[in-house]
Parts: structure tokens; C-alpha cells; sequence
């Protein structure tokens, strides 16, 4: 089974004066992506930089598409893609 890992990783060095409103913001659309069954996993990273992202089901020009619309996409460092494929 497919899969799109995505790292985001958050400029924390420039983080905007309303970030606890951007942070509420971002988890209201990635609860909407959970609710839609596209996201399978979500991890934070330990460094609180960032996130892991597991997607099902889009294309990897999909998933970009929808990593545009998070309101954490505006305060990027930078976002990795790589395609994996499920073994088990």
C-alpha cells in the first residue's frame, strides 16, 4: 500500500506573534484530513520543530496540494516528500 511521508520542519527562529492562533488553525484542518481519512498518522517531533506526516490514498502532487493549504506552510523551514510503500 502506498503511502506519502511528509517532514515539516517549522522556522521557530521567525515564529509570528499569533502562533498559538496559527497552531489552533493547523489542528483544525488536520483533524479535518484524519475525519477524511486521508491522513493516517501524525507525529510531533521531539525537537517541537515540526511534524511527521502520514498520508493514504493521494498522489504525491495531492498531498503537496493539501500541505499548501496548512496554516504551518506559511512558517516553514522547509517540507520533505518521500513516497513509501507499505509492507505490514
Amino acid at each position: 500500500m502506498q503511502r506519502i511521508q511528509v517532514i515539516l520542519t517549522i522556522d521557530m527562529e521567525n515564529l509570528p506573534a499569533n502562533f498559538q492562533e496559527i497552531l489552533q488553525q493547523e489542528q483544525a484542518v488536520v483533524a479535518a484530513w484524519k475525519e477524511e481519512g486521508i491522513l493516517e498518522h501524525l507525529f510531533l517531533r521531539d525537537t517541537k520543530n515540526g511534524a511527521v506526516l502520514i498520508f493514504k490514498n493521494l498522489s504525491e502532487v495531492e498531498v503537496e496540494a493539501r500541505m499548501k493549504t496548512l496554516p504551518f506552510y506559511l512558517i516553514k523551514k522547509s517540507v520533505e516528500y518521500y513516497n513509501l510503500l507499505q509492507q505490514f
